[in-house]
């Protein structure tokens, strides 16, 4: 009981500051995200067998915050897009700085390097742009502050009606929890999410909002199976705990951050 008292108390308060920057300014969702990436990327690197370096080689983490920083203020409209180039300079001179070092496997330092960029700092980069949509003139929050909540829902319920009738295993192999009736429920909860959304964000119609929950849904569920797959061969049950009950950030933002390229691409393309 006291387990889903702090999960409940850590969940309230994740919401609070992700929800609450959103309402209070883009650039507070950024210095949240900022945040947030920045720790997520320190768990990748030490799931990733980069901890005990971590201390005396900071350029990674230089890199991969820069790589936010450049793609979030981009999107943010606060950066011309031309500033884009200078991320594909973080590539050739993180390889530089690795002629340079007297350790061994350099190549897999920088290969798990550059996956962390990939995998966290452009995605956590891109949910800023998605205040800038295409239908409408200026900052719209419904994009982002829906990507969250059908997130958010689809979990709750997956995990839900997976516990109580979930039977057939959605890729047991990987995550022996998931089942098919679980993201099943969780899709369908997902779409009336969908369509309250549409209520109050009219800007988007209907079934736009109902292929974006789809997308979101399928991809986050993909995410989050990524993340179980990193987890499961490094022999780790968290990515870190620094939220009490819910284990570390890439725990809770494994399914958005692999949403998020697929959300912008079809907003942007569609």
């Amino acid at each position: 009981m006291k387990e889903i008292y702090i999960r409940t108390i850590t969940g309230a308060l994740l919401l609070v500051a992700v929800v609450g920057s959103i309402f209070v300014h883009p650039l507070a969702f950024f210095g949240v995200m900022f945040f947030f990436c920045l720790i997520a990327l320190n768990e990748f690197f030490v799931i990733s067998g980069l901890g005990e370096s971590r201390k005396t080689n900071y350029l990674y983490f230089l890199f991969g915050m820069f790589n936010y920083v450049i793609v979030g203020l981009i999107g943010l409209g606060y950066l011309d897009i031309r500033f884009a180039y200078l991320t594909i300079l973080t590539f050739p001179v993180t390889i530089l700085f690795g002629l340079f070092k007297r350790t061994t496997h350099v190549w897999k330092t920088v290969g798990v390097q550059f996956t962390g960029w990939l995998y966290l700092s452009i995605p956590f980069g891109l949910m800023n742009a998605l205040f800038l949509s295409p239908v409408v003139d200026g900052y719209f929050i419904g994009l982002i502050l829906g990507l969250f909540m059908i997130i958010w829902t689809s979990d709750v319920f997956a995990y839900l009606v997976g516990s109580a009738i979930g039977k057939h295993r959605l890729f047991e192999r990987i995550s022996p929890k998931k089942s098919w009736e679980g993201s099943l429920g969780g899709l369908v909860f997902a779409l009336v999410a969908a369509y309250i959304l549409s209520l109050f964000f009219t800007q988007i119609s209907l079934v736009d909002w109902m292929i974006l929950a789809v997308i979101i849904v399928v991809t986050g569920t993909f995410g989050d199976l990524a993340e179980s797959m990193l987890k499961r061969e490094a022999g780790v049950k968290d990515s870190g705990t620094i939220l009490p009950g819910h284990g570390g950030i890439l725990d809770r933002f494994d399914a958005t951050i692999f949403a998020v390229p697929f959300v912008f691409v079809y907003v942007n393309l569609f």
